[in-house]
């Protein structure tokens, strides 16, 4: 566990990553990662000095294995409160299976969307206490902005934190070498759309479900990365 703003701490779940986020009323957790890590979580809890019983929110930026695989074992633990865009739930609280994508453009693409994504996957179901809403503050830890960004998954969002001016902006984009695409896309077109509308906020941090976080002049890094899938995405729009 290493931290990213105040506040804020990345988890590393193998090649995905969950946030702590502190605030006065307690913990708050982005993202549960793949099966069988509930245990990084709970260390990194310890870390801070609390106990697993101090994390009260778990907030899911979409429905994929490696964002929801071991939040039921995280909630039966820890009794925290679940949120997750409507169009997910059902796939959360079935445990699977998950809808198809189409890999990302490119050979890496490909490959990696090959290795990792399995759409007949089955997990541990969880039940989603409260959907999150476009638009809304969600009234916790200081408050999130609940961004949807579709593309790579239908129930998507981001979340902005108001305290810290971070973004969390899930799988709208990686940071591995730099900001690039998810491993693969269920819409395209709708994916450029929610790169795009990241990349016309302001925020000062960004952490994504895979790579680094970025602590500083995140949203500059943004706009210069996806101002020029603007014209990519009139011309997707005008040839439908």
């Amino acid at each position: 566990m290493k931290r990213v703003i105040k506040g804020v701490h990345i988890v590393p779940m193998g090649f995905a990553n969950a946030f702590l986020i502190e605030g006065d009323d307690g913990l708050t957790l982005i993202d549960a990662g793949f099966p069988g890590k509930e245990a990084v979580v709970f260390g990194a809890i310890r870390g801070l000095g609390r106990s697993p019983d101090h994390l009260k929110h778990l907030v899911f930026t979409h429905a994929h294995p490696d964002h929801i695989g071991s939040a039921a074992a995280i909630v039966r633990a820890t009794g925290a409160r679940t949120y997750m865009h409507p169009l997910d739930i059902p796939i959360a609280e079935c445990g699977g299976p998950f809808r198809p994508m189409t890999p990302a453009p490119g050979l890496l693409g490909r490959v990696l969307c090959n290795l990792f994504f399995h759409p007949d996957e089955r997990l541990d179901p969880v039940a989603i206490d409260q959907p999150l809403i476009s638009g809304e503050t969600l009234p916790i830890a200081g408050g999130f902005e609940v961004i949807h960004v579709p593309g790579h998954c239908a129930g998507q969002v981001a979340l902005l934190w108001c305290p810290g001016r971070m973004l969390f902006a899930a799988d709208v984009c990686t940071n591995v070498m730099g900001l690039g695409d998810p491993v693969g896309f269920e819409n395209l077109e709708e994916g450029r759309v929610s790169q795009c509308k990241l990349s016309s906020l302001s925020f000062v941090a960004a952490g994504f479900g895979h790579g680094k976080p970025i602590a500083r002049d995140a949203s500059t890094r943004f706009r210069n990365k996806y101002a020029k899938h603007l014209e990519d995405v009139r011309h997707l729009q005008s040839a439908a």
